[in-house]
């Protein structure tokens, strides 16, 4: 009998932890859900002759990454489905518009400090108002999926498992380097662009802990793109977007203003970054909503509540 006991107490080790079933075995769960439902979705599409482009894949990320991170939620961790992070609740209004102005600014304010230094300017190009209004409408759709999309697969489920298994700073450092990895093959990218790019992640990742809020990292992220691409018509990690009216002009340093790359790829991007994380880490604006609380996050289960 004491023979049969000490096998079934390895497998249990192995299997769970002080929270259940372990991080790396759920985190294995959520991937195959969400390559299952992405092959499903890529399939029905396919056969429905949707048109699919970049934002349709983006599209397809989101959804199979917001349904294998609430089925693992219901399924596994008997949490709700708001427990994510994309709770329908009051405050997400809030987040999101907070959001939104803070990455807003933290990118204006690396272009500033390119303008001032006479490294960044804008010339007058084709268009109409009307043209340039439709553009900022239709990129603001793009990058909203594409910025919820990626913070779905990289500070969604899997992030929030692993926070609860490891602790704060490795799951943000995997994270991070996953996000980072996953832009590698854009165009124009650099060593520099890559480091920026992890850190863009440790600074989403802290966006997400401060308010358990993917509505708000989502916000940070899009706030972020849309001005780079779309306001100041910079490329976005190596993305080029046209907009009407005026075109950007890069007259200083790659390494510095983030050449074909984008500011992404640059210095100045590096302290905005840098500053915005720490602001992030220590202001007392931010903080979990009551409602959050009450849906219980995983993360809340390692790092308790921070208000």
């Amino acid at each position: 009998m004491t023979q049969d006991a000490a096998p079934r107490s390895g497998i249990h080790a192995i299997l769970y932890g002080p929270y259940g079933l372990r991080a790396g075995w759920r985190i294995l769960g959520f991937a195959l859900m969400a390559m299952g439902a992405a092959v499903v979705l890529t399939s029905m599409a396919a056969a429905l002759r949707l048109p699919m482009g970049v934002n349709g894949g983006f599209a397809i990320g989101l959804v199979s990454a917001l349904v294998a991170g609430w089925a693992m939620l219901a399924l596994v961790d008997r949490r709700p489905p708001g427990a994510l992070g994309f709770a329908l609740e009051p405050a997400a209004v809030r987040d999101s518009a907070a959001g939104l102005g803070i990455g807003a600014a933290l990118l204006g304010g690396a272009v500033v400090v390119l303008a001032v230094a006479s490294m960044a300017r804008w010339v007058a190009d084709e268009g109409t108002v009307p043209e340039y209004v439709a553009a900022l409408a239709t990129s603001f759709g793009f990058f909203a999926v594409a910025a919820a999309a990626e913070e779905a697969v990289f500070r969604g489920y899997a992030f929030q498992a692993l926070v609860q298994g490891t602790g704060v700073w490795p799951a943000t450092l995997a994270s991070s380097a996953l996000f980072a990895y996953a832009h590698g093959g854009n165009a124009n990218v650099t060593p520099l662009a890559l480091a920026n790019i992890f850190l863009a992640g440790v600074m989403l990742a802290v966006a997400y802990l401060r308010t358990r809020s993917l509505w708000f990292a989502t916000a940070v992220h899009l706030g972020w793109n849309w001005t780079m691409a779309s306001l100041l018509d910079f490329p976005v990690s190596g993305f080029v977007l046209d907009v009407p009216l005026y075109t950007a002009r890069e007259t200083g340093p790659d390494w510095m203003t983030g050449g074909p790359f984008g500011p992404e790829a640059g210095l100045a991007a590096t302290l905005s970054i840098v500053l915005g994380t720490a602001w992030m880490w220590r202001t007392r604006r931010l903080g979990e909503s009551t409602r959050m609380r009450e849906l219980r996050p995983l993360v809340d289960d390692r790092l308790g509540v921070r208000g």
